[in-house]
């Protein structure tokens, strides 16, 4: 049961604030928008907020539902910060909001998220968007990565981590053109706790291979690949494309990671002609 809606009325459309309560814990999303719901979800050492722009852009024709993930922004953190258990999480917020099916984006961890929640949840997901995202399980070198993360977390603090970590995830064009938008996000990550990210990192490393969820989905699927992108391969991506009866592939020819970002206007319409698709 919602524990408080907070209503802002804009100019064609509603915003809420909401909060459910998940394992004992709150839950936090938002709702702009009116029309057919879709789920937005963000990655490792972000909020909800990471989609701002593509919410302002869409919201004229979709209902976007973009939940702070258990342990980041204003939703609290649960034990298990497993893929599978954030996947109930957003489950929790499918259930709540009595949603049949909708499309789910996930931006990188999101996107891992997204496709724990189709692999056990698939009837509820009408679309999947993997956004600077992949179906492959970590790598050993990847794993080894996130480990020596994890040990200067907790040696150094979150806030530290994610100042050091996070300019990699721009590409060189937005580094020399751009910088202020990297300080803008940077300086927004205040607020994570050591254990929620190491919680994340330990969650990615142990998730499982997923590819099987692209080829036994009958939904289409999108994929939006930075050409620049240090923390996904996209020569990784380009070999799972096909797996899907349907695929829609788009490559952000100036983005790193953070395509939502650096290149938005792109983004947002990527997004709307794919959520579009079946209407």
């Amino acid at each position: 049961m919602s524990e408080f809606i907070f209503f802002l009325f804009k100019v064609n459309f509603i915003y809420m604030e909401k909060e459910i309560v998940f394992e004992g814990k709150k839950l936090f999303y938002r709702i702009n928008g009116s029309g057919k719901p879709v789920i937005l979800l963000h990655g490792f050492g972000e909020t909800g907020n990471v989609w701002d722009h593509q919410v302002a852009y869409l919201s004229s024709s979709f209902k976007l539902i973009v939940p702070d993930l258990p342990g980041s922004g204003s939703s609290e953190m649960p034990d298990d910060l497993s893929m599978e258990n954030l996947a109930e999480a957003i489950h929790a917020i499918i259930h709540e909001e009595n949603i049949d099916a909708c499309p789910v984006i996930g931006h990188s961890m999101g996107g891992y998220v997204a496709l724990a929640l189709t692999a056990h949840y698939y009837n509820h997901v009408s679309a999947l968007g993997l956004f600077h995202s992949t179906a492959y399980a970590d790598t050993d070198e990847k794993k080894t990565t996130r480990r020596k993360g994890i040990d200067f977390i907790r040696q150094h603090g979150a806030f530290d981590f994610l100042q050091t970590s996070s300019p990699n995830l721009f590409s060189p064009h937005t580094k020399e053109t751009n910088p202020a938008l990297i300080k803008t996000f940077i300086d927004g990550l205040s607020s994570f706790t050591p254990d929620a990210l190491t919680g994340y990192y330990e969650g990615m490393i142990e998730r499982p291979d997923r590819t099987d969820v692209l080829t036994g989905t009958h939904s289409p699927v999108l994929f939006v690949i930075g050409e620049h992108d240090n923390a996904i391969s996209p020569k990784d991506v380009l070999k799972q494309v096909h797996l899907p009866d349907r695929s829609f592939i788009h490559v952000l020819k100036q983005s790193g990671h953070m395509g939502m970002l650096e290149e938005k206007e792109k983004s947002n319409e990527l997004l709307k002609e794919f959520l579009a698709f079946g209407k």
